[in-house]
């Protein structure tokens, strides 16, 4: 299959990324890989030096740079209407996916490593800005199991801006909406909040299934991310969220988990890989 695949998408467990996308990019086949590129810096570094070698492109799955809000925000910067950045504080906190994800070997993580990187990748591409360095807490207070379930980064970027985030899987199972991705920007010249999953309706009901839900009416970043892939293998070009740039977004969760265990602010080291962010 994969001989006659012009393009692949790796949804494998994070500790399977490195062997998929090694057997794809032999077979020729460019990749989109899904999020995080790789448990550690060094296999994402690997995939990236494999795909290149092999001549094949390599992105990864980060949905929210197509999301309208995201775009919204980020022409607002670009043109200069919010003036020179001061703080941002960032949201990912979702339900609890429970199977391979709570599984240390398997993902290489807990919350950290499954939601800090979308709204890093986002902020990163905003911004035109890297973490530099990274203080994180974690603990695990609302399920029993072996990974980390609420977090907190505080970062700091290389233009001197703070950022937090707190990519927590605190939302209960019986919430009305999976989880949010949000972001507020605050500039000397104007604020921008993004609320990529705010276009929903609540349905409720008493009978058949009742409860509350929150149905989600809003355009589908998900296609905007599909779409992107299948035109970059068509024309032979990197896809939107290449590989290398994707070694960064590691990069500051390695740093955040070693913030964890020091219990102390961390440095990010900067891949030599890393192509500058789109």
């Amino acid at each position: 299959m994969l001989a006659d695949a012009d393009g692949v998408v790796v949804c494998s467990t994070n500790a399977d990324h490195l062997d998929w996308v090694e057997r794809a990019a032999d077979a020729g086949a460019d990749v989109l890989c899904e999020k995080p590129l790789a448990p550690t810096v060094a296999e994402a570094e690997e995939m990236v030096e494999t795909c290149r070698d092999a001549g094949v492109n390599l992105g990864v799955a980060m949905p929210l740079r197509f999301s309208q809000p995201v775009l919204n925000a980020k022409t607002a910067m670009d043109n200069g209407a919010l003036g020179d950045l001061q703080f941002l504080r960032g949201t990912n906190r979702g339900k609890m996916p429970g199977g391979w994800f709570v599984e240390s070997d398997a993902s290489g993580g807990g919350a950290v490593v499954d939601h800090s990187v979308h709204l890093l990748d986002v902020v990163r591409w905003i911004t035109g800005e890297e973490v530099e360095e990274v203080y994180a807490e974690a603990d695990t207070r609302f399920h029993d199991i072996e990974v980390e379930d609420v977090n907190l980064l505080s970062m700091t970027l290389t233009d001197g801006t703070e950022f937090v985030l707190d990519g927590s899987w605190s939302k209960p199972d019986e919430w009305d909406f999976w989880g949010d991705a949000t972001l507020r920007l605050v500039g000397t010249e104007g604020v921008v909040s993004i609320d990529c999953f705010d276009q929903t309706i609540k349905q409720t009901r008493d009978a058949g299934d009742p409860g509350i839900k929150s149905l989600y009416w809003g355009s589908n970043p998900d296609e905007g991310l599909v779409d992107d892939f299948v035109e970059a293998v068509a024309e032979d070009r990197p896809p939107s969220k290449t590989g290398a740039d994707a070694v960064e977004d590691v990069a500051v969760v390695e740093a955040a988990y070693e913030s964890i265990a020091e219990t102390e602010p961390v440095a990010v080291e900067k891949s030599e890989l890393t192509a500058p962010s789109n």
